[in-house]
């Protein structure tokens, strides 16, 4: 798709990797509606972007049936006024590291709700909406294809995340609406605890920034390329976890007495 003139949609916006998305196709030439629950933080980030008049904002929780009615209104809205959306990328998210017998039954649903349900019910209530030709991008994460202590929850999102968007590309082929998949590894942001970030530093995993991330965002657009694994190993780990899951399985063991020094410091 083109970028340039386009309008986006935005779920998380006011997140790390969101804040950097807009950045970055606001500087590219797209008009963003940037949703997201508060509208303080969001109103500051609409005016820190290139062309802040050009943009708008939507509070709305999308974990909430009130949320996703708003995002139908404003596409409805948005039809009526000649600005339909060209393309909606699902960015929010949420994840915790600890052990699944030390999660409360909230948070395990939280995690759920927001990496899995949240976008599916965005993307159906804006299939009827998008321009065709449209894109809908999804950001899922290499913890989708890699099953990893201490994320248990949230692998199971991201990987229901990952068959939805191939499902639905599949389900919409001919109809001129595509559904890509993006998957970052570790990223540098405030979802990352301290723990987490020193966990990675010692285990030698690599971070990107969420700037990274926006730089992958902005190509999966314009190529509209089905799915991506964002850095190495992560993506070769990705491939061969599912045809020898058994060798993963032995290199994250070898890790194991490291993710529960880290995993113990922010466990109840």
């Amino acid at each position: 798709m083109k970028i340039e003139h386009s309008h986006i949609m935005l779920t998380g916006a006011s997140g790390g990797i969101g804040r950097a998305i807009a950045t970055q196709l606001a500087q590219a030439g797209a008009r963003l509606t940037l949703v997201g629950r508060s509208e303080d933080v969001l109103q500051s980030l609409k005016a820190s972007l290139e062309h802040s008049q050009q943009h708008q904002i939507l509070v709305a929780d999308i974990t909430s049936p009130l949320g996703i009615a708003a995002i139908n209104e404003y596409a409805k809205r948005a039809i009526v006024e000649r600005v339909r959306i060209n393309a909606v990328i699902n960015s929010a998210g949420c994840n915790e590291f600890a052990l699944l017998n030390s999660k409360s039954p909230q948070q395990i649903e939280q995690e759920i709700s927001l990496n899995l349900l949240a976008p599916i019910m965005v993307c159906q209530t804006l299939i009827g909406s998008l321009s065709q030709p449209g894109v809908i991008l999804n950001i899922g994460s290499t913890f989708g294809s890699i099953g990893y202590p201490g994320y248990t929850s949230y692998c199971a999102a991201k990987a229901g995340l990952h068959r939805f968007s191939e499902s639905l590309d599949r389900e919409l082929s001919g109809s001129g609406i595509r559904v890509l998949y993006l998957a970052p590894r570790a990223t540098d942001t405030a979802l990352n605890s301290s723990a987490v970030t020193q966990m990675n530093q010692k285990l030698g995993n690599a971070t990107d920034s969420p700037q990274c991330v926006a730089q992958h965002v902005q190509t999966m657009l314009e190529k509209e390329i089905s799915a991506k694994w964002i850095g190495w190993p992560e993506k070769l780990f990705a491939r061969v976890n599912q045809i020898l899951p058994g060798v993963v399985s032995s290199a994250i063991n070898k890790q194991k007495e490291t993710i529960h020094q880290y995993v113990n410091r922010i466990s109840p």
